[in-house]
């Protein structure tokens, strides 16, 4: 090679370098951090750093290569996402199979019990809403990937055993099949989620058997809920197909969302006429975000259908387990406990060891043995009773 040439390669790197560092730098227009990132702490140049990092080109290039090579020879996402036919996407958490899978089964059946028995102690009736899985609902869509022999009927055993235990669980499974086959739409194609119709039809159905079961003690509430504008929405399933923006036509296309809004009738009594003060709950609802993302208007879709104030508890990203076990802590509960407290829990959710966050691992404990324990009697009389039948 002449030295010429050497001196054109260099140049030619070092104009490249430049270009892409100017490329990255643009990103940097409007950036922020938070008020606790400072110079001194080093958050600010983490921040820097990971901002950075995110959007340097070559990162990018790379990232969108990889991902279209794995989407459009192998029909495979980034770990969290199943590709199914007709540009249906599946979270990952309804097929594998999961390490320890029975003992975190027998785990959360006692916890669940354990609540049971704290919120009882409280004169609190628990109602599950167990949150079928979106394969269960849409298996048509399915591809060569099926579910682990953990999920064939996880739903159905999940039922069985709160009904052993007592538990008011209204069936929500087929009544969202029944709004499928009359056209509705109950899950969203591109995201782990169910559609505002979809929570409607799960609102509906609690609400009946709350009725049934567990009426609401006090003068009830009129709600309306209103369509407010359609959207354009990016499912959450989509982020783990990083295809955007070079290769942004080849992603499972958005799809639209009619919001909806849920208010207190206009006709309601004035506050001085209403039963409940303000310190009283008629119904709570904790669980993850089938429950707290308003997009979904689960809480007014309950509102409307119970004729009550519903008080969210719910948190987003945090699993079903891990708000449940704030909330019985909370002051809210001590001080303000409901009538009705629903428990808003994806089946997917049962077999898997949820964190608990910075709950303290004793209570924990004590609230599966004292779950537990009640389970062993209530199998011990089970088992006796035919016995003494036969005496």
């Amino acid at each position: 090679m002449t030295r010429s040439l050497r001196v054109f390669y260099i140049a030619l790197f070092l104009v490249t370098l430049m270009v892409l560092g100017l490329w990255s730098v643009r990103s940097f227009f409007g950036f922020s951090t938070s008020n606790d990132a400072t110079v001194l702490n080093g958050r600010w140049a983490k921040a820097v750093e990971t901002h950075y990092d995110d959007e340097f080109p070559i990162k990018r290039l790379g990232t969108n290569l990889w991902a279209a090579l794995d989407f459009k020879l192998f029909n495979e996402g980034r770990p969290g996402v199943v590709l199914g036919r007709d540009q249906w996407l599946y979270s990952d958490e309804e097929f594998h199979p999961i390490v320890n899978e029975e003992l975190n089964l027998q785990g959360n059946y006692a916890l669940v019990e354990g609540v049971r028995q704290a919120l009882k102690e409280k004169g609190v009736k628990l109602v599950m809403a167990i949150v079928p899985a979106k394969v269960r609902l849409y298996p048509e869509h399915l591809g060569d990937v099926q579910p682990a022999s953990i999920h064939a009927n996880l739903y159905k055993d999940f039922h069985a055993r709160v009904a052993a235990d007592k538990i008011l669980a209204p069936d929500l499974l087929g009544p969202l099949q029944q709004a499928k086959q009359n056209g509705q739409q109950v899950f969203l194609r591109t995201d782990t989620h169910w559609t505002p119709a979809g929570a409607e039809v799960a609102a509906n159905q609690l609400a009946k058997a709350i009725a049934e079961k567990a009426p609401l003690m006090g003068q009830p509430q009129r709600f309306v809920t209103e369509a407010e504008q359609t959207v354009v929405h990016k499912g959450d399933l989509r982020l783990f197909l990083p295809l955007d923006p070079l290769f942004e036509d080849l992603m499972p296309a958005k799809e639209p969302l009619q919001k909806r809004v849920t208010r207190a009738a206009d006709d309601q009594p004035a506050a001085d006429d209403a039963l409940f003060a303000d310190n009283e709950v008629p119904v709570a609802l904790v669980g993850t975000s089938y429950s707290a993302n308003p997009n979904w208007n689960f809480v007014g879709a309950l509102k409307e259908a119970l004729h009550s104030d519903v008080v969210s508890y719910a948190e987003d990203g945090h699993g079903p387990v891990l708000p449940m076990l704030s909330y019985l802590k909370s002051d809210a509960f001590k001080n303000s406990p409901p009538q009705v407290l629903i428990w808003e829990f994806p089946e997917r959710y049962l077999p898997v060891n949820n964190d608990i966050g910075d709950a303290d691992p004793q209570w924990v404990a004590e609230l599966k043995q004292a779950g537990a324990r009640q389970q062993n009697v209530a199998a011990l009389n089970k088992s006796e009773t035919p016995d003494r039948a036969q005496n």
